[in-house]
């Protein structure tokens, strides 16, 4: 079975999760935190674990850079 991407609000406290991840970024170079975005999104992908998922999230996080 796939599933599909879910694109409604699904966390639980996202003040929160922005504040970490903004905390994890904290004292970085630009180079050091690119590679901790790297990581982090091969750590969800394999978390998420399916390739239709995936490919539809890097669809609309493409189409969202035309937009902008």
């Amino acid at each position: 079975m796939t599933a599909t991407l879910n694109l409604a609000p699904n966390l639980d406290a996202p003040d929160a999760f922005y504040e970490a991840l903004i905390e994890a970024h904290r004292d970085l170079t630009p180079e050091q935190s690119h590679r901790l975005n790297a990581r982090l999104i091969l750590l969800l992908a394999n978390h998420v674990g399916d390739l239709a998922v995936l490919r539809e999230a890097l669809a609309q996080a493409r189409a969202g850079l035309a937009a902008a």
